[in-house]
């Protein structure tokens, strides 16, 4: 990574960004001074409902967001992983393997753009597979709060048997926010309604279903990836980003994303203890 980028040339990483912050800050100064295009692989942030409901958090249409909630149980590793996971490097902690790294990101980088900095942590890691015991986290639970005054609760266990579980929800003081398959839902002044997606956050249609086990999630990565990958383009010919469009997943922004998770770290070290992150405000 930093040879590409002292090279000049254009990067896009994929997440986990770095395996510490000292790592992230190095390649944050490495493209600064490149100045290239230097993404991170956070392609959610196209996902249309996640698109959807942070525009409308951003007009106020649920006022000042108060308290987020993600829950997420699956059997992701109780099942035993996909074939379209690596996961040798999955379970492995010292190559930045568990659920925090291969999912937590996406929904720390998720509230991070709804809300704001996170200013404290407070965070556990464990296991709830025996697959996992000895090996990379399967389960965290982790709460934080903003600099914006919001708290978010998160909880991801990829050691869940049985029916799988997803809850997105964002309680603002003037209307309630929730994602449900695929949709947003608004309450407000008004009764509770599904808001209409915009044509310009409508993503490629998906792949057909691929008999291929390594492709068992292509259908929901590569849509909103393709947008990443065009945003990607679009910094490096120079054209003009739409200040409407979903914000881009700088370096910058991983960054920020991996002193939230180092912290997380930490936390779980400490019995939870409250971390508190330096210039959130």
């Amino acid at each position: 990574m930093l040879a590409a980028l002292n090279a000049g040339a254009h990067v896009l990483c994929e997440k986990p960004f770095a395996l510490s912050c000292a790592d992230a800050e190095r390649m944050v100064l490495a493209a600064q001074a490149a100045g290239t295009a230097a993404l991170v692989g956070c392609e959610f942030r196209w996902a249309v409902d996640e698109a959807l409901a942070a525009r409308l958090i951003r007009h106020g249409d649920i006022g000042t967001p108060q308290l987020a909630t993600f829950v997420q149980h699956s059997s992701l590793v109780a099942g035993g992983l996909p074939q379209a996971f690596n996961a040798d490097w999955w379970l492995d902690t010292g190559r930045g393997g568990g659920i925090l790294n291969a999912a937590g990101v996406h929904v720390i980088d998720r509230f991070r753009s709804w809300f704001g900095e996170v200013e404290s942590v407070s965070g556990q890691l464990s296991h709830a597979s025996l697959t996992s015991h000895g090996r990379a986290e399967d389960t965290y639970t982790a709460s934080l709060r903003f600099a914006s005054g919001c708290f978010a609760t998160l909880q991801h266990c990829a050691g869940s048997k049985g029916p799988g579980l997803r809850i997105c929800r964002v309680v603002g003081d003037a209307g309630t926010i929730w994602l449900d398959a695929g949709a947003v839902h608004l309450a407000d002044a008004d009764p509770a309604r599904i808001v209409d997606v915009p044509p310009d956050l409508e993503l490629p249609t998906q792949p057909e279903a691929s008999s291929d086990p390594r492709e068992v999630f292509t259908w929901l990565e590569l849509p909103a990836y393709t947008r990443l990958a065009e945003r990607f383009r679009d910094l490096i010919e120079g054209r003009t980003i739409d200040p409407a469009a979903p914000a881009t997943p700088t370096f910058a922004e991983a960054l920020r994303n991996q002193r939230v998770s180092d912290a997380i770290r930490v936390s779980s070290t400490q019995n939870g203890a409250w971390i508190d992150l330096p210039g959130a405000g």
